[in-house]
């Protein structure tokens, strides 16, 4: 009786836990089955213990599946608070008590339910459309993801295969398309290694490729934002210095953005060695950790410096357009601003500005929407804007038609111009 009890409140634990955690690559909720796991190897411990004195007593030293009772005599009364983990937000302290009879244990004055999680068992109907939320917005991703890697593939196809396409500018563009794609490709892998098997208990699942499946994962969006801030750093420096002066800054750009010594390889090695050291549990997903600023911090700061970077140039494009407006009128001008301006926001990645200074589980389901869904579809929107819209890469493409086809009229195929630096 005891032992069906203790199966049917953990696996209702279990059910609602996993189904909130297959959505991302982090689930702090998952910290509520880590907390009962630990708890119970302390209550074993215990427990070889107790047996290896041999003491005797009416009822031995029992986990239940949350509590670990202690061995008393027939007819003592033992209470324990509900963990704290499980424990409704804002509810006082429950206390939960158990006789030891003749027959052993009996059951909990309160049930666990009751009195820790009640909240949790509303229903299936809840937890069902839940579950169809998140999935509806995995498949989502999943697409977004998928067109930008197809997308950003041809793109960078089309950067090497016309060598006068390679400036340093687009060069910083194919980097930045190379990144997007690791990135696209490292959740795909990220998701088949975690959510292949559904009946996997992700909270508690450990295992090298898991593993190396996150810490990659980290590397990919690390060196996505490093590339990003690269972007806005070399644009602005086409803005204020010279193109001696630049020629020296983009070797520079390039060593912070990638390569073995740059930003994301240091802060990806440093984390996964703490990891191992201080905090190896689970697949090392856990938000939570202190380590994981590790791994925040530099996305913050490049999220933050693009952000000051899109306001000083959208200032230098506002001052310039105002400078040359010879013969414009005000409509056309800032139309031109505006159309310069919007062109910034996926290179630089501006919608992360967003969300960043809020914690991880505050409005998850807005931060999922606008960061997973227009996350995932930002490489498609920059390798269209930066490649297939390029007034220089269109003009290639024409030139290389009229060699292949000289008859061919490519005239009448011609898509409006797009300028690809303000």
């Amino acid at each position: 009786m005891t032992e069906t009890m203790n199966f049917s409140l953990t696996a209702a634990v279990c059910i609602l836990i996993i189904t909130r955690c297959t959505v991302t690559s982090t689930h702090p909720e998952c910290s509520i089955i880590l907390h009962l796991q630990k708890k119970e190897d302390e209550c074993k411990l215990r427990m070889n213990a107790a047996a290896s004195l041999n003491t005797t007593a009416g009822c031995v030293m029992e986990w239940d599946g949350v509590s670990c009772w202690p061995a008393v005599s027939e007819g003592d009364v033992v209470s324990v608070h509900c963990p704290l983990p499980l424990l409704k937000p804002g509810s006082p302290p429950v206390l939960i008590s158990r006789r030891c009879t003749v027959r052993g244990w009996s059951k909990p004055s309160v049930p666990y339910y009751e009195a820790c999680y009640y909240e949790a068992f509303d229903g299936d109907e809840d937890m069902g459309t839940e579950k169809r939320y998140f999935d509806t917005l995995r498949l989502i991703y999943s697409v977004g993801y998928g067109v930008s890697l197809a997308a950003l593939l041809v793109a960078a196809l089309l950067f090497c295969c016309f060598r006068k396409l390679l400036c340093r500018r687009n060069c910083i563009h194919l980097n930045l398309f190379v990144t997007f794609m690791l990135r696209s490709l490292s959740v795909f892998i990220k998701d088949s290694v975690l959510f292949a098997d559904q009946s996997t208990d992700h909270c508690t699942v450990s295992s090298p490729q898991c593993k190396a499946a996150v810490t990659f994962f980290h590397f990919c969006v690390l060196s996505n934002f490093s590339w990003l801030l690269v972007e806005g750093l070399y644009l602005q420096t086409l803005l204020l210095f010279t193109v001696t002066q630049t020629r020296t800054l983009f070797w520079i750009h390039a060593t912070v953005g990638w390569d073995f010594v740059g930003t994301p390889s240091v802060a990806v090695v440093v984390w996964a060695l703490m990891k191992k050291q201080l905090d190896d549990e689970g697949c090392w997903d856990n938000l939570e950790s202190r380590l994981w600023w590790i791994i925040k911090t530099p996305i913050l700061l490049s999220i933050f410096m693009n952000f000051l970077i899109f306001l000083n140039i959208s200032r230098i494009i506002a001052q310039k357009s105002k400078a040359t407006r010879v013969n414009q009128n005000e409509p056309h001008l800032y139309r031109r601003l505006v159309r310069s301006t919007l062109l910034l926001i996926p290179l630089f990645g501006l919608h992360y500005v967003v969300f960043a200074l809020f914690p991880e589980h505050v409005g998850v389901r807005p931060r999922l929407c606008f960061e997973l869904v227009f996350g995932s579809f930002q490489g498609f929107l920059v390798a269209l804007l930066y490649c297939f819209l390029n007034e220089e890469v269109r003009k290639e493409i024409q030139r290389a038609l009229r060699r292949r086809w000289p008859e061919t009229n490519t005239n009448a195929v011609n898509l409006p111009a797009q300028e690809d630096v303000p």
